[in-house]
């Protein structure tokens, strides 16, 4: 496809089992619901490097475990927001275990766009998993979107990653110009992390892309919203590596997360 290559190793996020080899994370949790998928969330929880609740987020961490007497959630770092959703129960309980409380009253950007600013600043080139992404108002989920370009500018992704998990699914931003190579199943993996549902979005606007180990591939395929585009497509199940190009646009990729004996894996 092209000679420049970005690899993704979306499995490592969410695995029970953390590879030697797998590069730590950054977790935020957003204020949307999370009981339905707690498994995976404490899943990511357990993998993640740095925790931090954007406003609110803190209040679904609490409801979820601490007020339950479930201990599993407690060790978050940080909270972060203008705070106007912060219960004071909350804060009372995260204030006990140790939790850095920060008001950052500019109301120029949004809850989930401090918490990103703060997880940059403190760990330089640490990707990023939000929880909660794509739940909730569709106003929000969009601006999640938003910000999945607002934060990423350039194609090498020197800053970090940002992928969106939404309890259904995980979604990532990749940029025009190069080859992508997304790992969606290892090699002699017993567990499947993913289902078989793909999409790819030119929420930026027309552009061409080339897929390859999806049942429906395409070549210079023209996309964009209010004409063609790629939903509801399927991962084979021998592939384990997705490659797409795209050409005149950055896209969205979101992949199905497989559910593993009635709960999301």
């Amino acid at each position: 496809m092209g000679e420049r290559v970005v690899e993704w190793y979306p499995t490592q996020l969410v695995r029970r089992t953390r590879q030697e080899n797998a590069v730590g994370f950054a977790l935020i949790v957003l204020n949307q619901p999370i009981d339905e998928h707690l498994g995976v969330v404490k899943t990511l929880w357990g993998n993640a490097s740095i925790r931090v609740a954007a406003d609110g987020g803190a209040n679904i961490l609490y409801e979820a475990a601490g007020q339950k007497e479930d201990d599993s959630l407690d060790n978050l770092q940080v909270i972060i927001g203008d705070l106007d959703s912060l219960n004071p129960t909350t804060r009372e309980y995260y204030k006990s275990k140790g939790t850095t409380i920060i008001h950052e009253p500019d109301q120029d950007s949004n809850d989930f766009g401090k918490a990103i600013s703060y997880v940059r600043a403190v760990h330089p080139g640490i990707n990023i998993v939000a929880v909660g992404g794509l739940g909730g108002r569709v106003d929000q989920g969009l601006s999640q979107l938003h910000h999945l370009y607002l934060f990423q500018k350039g194609d090498d992704y020197k800053e970090g990653r940002i992928f969106l998990f939404s309890g259904e699914s995980l979604t990532f931003l990749l940029k025009r110009g190069v080859e992508h190579r997304i790992r969606v199943k290892d090699e002699g993996e017993k567990e499947k992390v993913f289902g078989k549902h793909v999409g790819i979005l030119p929420l930026g606007g027309r552009c061409k892309i080339t897929t390859e180990g999806l049942e429906w591939d395409v070549e210079d395929w023209e996309t964009e919203f209010g004409g063609m585009v790629s939903t509801s497509n399927h991962l084979l199940e021998e592939t384990e590596v997705v490659k797409v190009w795209a050409e005149g646009g950055d896209v969205l990729f979101t992949v199905a997360l497989r559910k593993w004996e009635g709960v999301q894996f």
